[in-house]
């Protein structure tokens, strides 16, 4: 596996082995397999499972599923448990029930360490959120340490904006945008005049 990867960088290959919630099976997952169906891939690393702000990541996540999925995006969580540990805390745990994307191990805490996020102190994963785009560019990266939550509001929000942003290259989103605001298209005339471009 390659050293860890930054925005802006082509991700290698990863396969990981996953608990199917829909399915309610095993299986497995590659970033090449995503690749080809042309969908954008969002890896959500969380700490670990049985544990106490993971499980309300996880359902604030599957709350924002579908709208993330009609963006043309793959949800897929990823913890260094097991696929086993992940079937049983999904069955048991009541914030899960409506969980429907993947839910990936690694164990080995190999694909964790590509991207930055894997803690060699406690053997776990910091809380890290990529967007890797249909082409395996890294587009975005938010890392939280383990006490703090994140927001499945703004991860569609900017799952939304790249999918705008990779159909409209000339164009470019402004702070809080979202579907059906104005953008901004950078140019000369735009210089020192962005206040009357966002009011107009």
């Amino acid at each position: 596996m390659a050293e860890q990867v930054n925005v802006g960088d082509m991700v290698p290959d990863f396969e990981m082995e996953i608990y199917d919630p829909q399915k309610k099976d095993f299986g497995k997952v590659s970033l090449a397999s995503l690749k080809r169906e042309r969908k954008w891939t969002i890896l959500v690393f969380y700490p670990a499972d049985y544990t106490f702000v993971c499980p309300t990541e996880l359902s604030d996540l599957a709350d924002k599923y579908e709208e993330i999925k009609k963006a043309g995006a793959e949800v897929i969580s990823v913890s260094t448990d097991t696929k086993f540990v992940h079937l049983a805390w999904q069955r048991e745990e009541k914030l899960l029930h409506d969980v429907h994307y993947l839910m990936a191990a690694d164990p080995t805490g190999k694909v964790s360490r590509l991207f930055g996020v894997y803690d060699e102190a406690t053997g776990l994963a910091l809380r890290g959120t990529f967007i890797i785009s249909p082409d395996g560019k890294l587009t975005a990266s938010e890392v939280n340490f383990y006490n703090v939550g994140r927001n499945a509001a703004e991860l569609a929000r900017k799952i939304q904006a790249n999918s705008y942003l990779a159909n409209h290259p000339d164009e470019a989103c402004p702070a809080n945008w979202s579907e059906g605001k104005k953008t901004l298209k950078p140019g000369a005339s735009l210089v020192g005049r962005v206040a009357e471009a966002v009011s107009r």
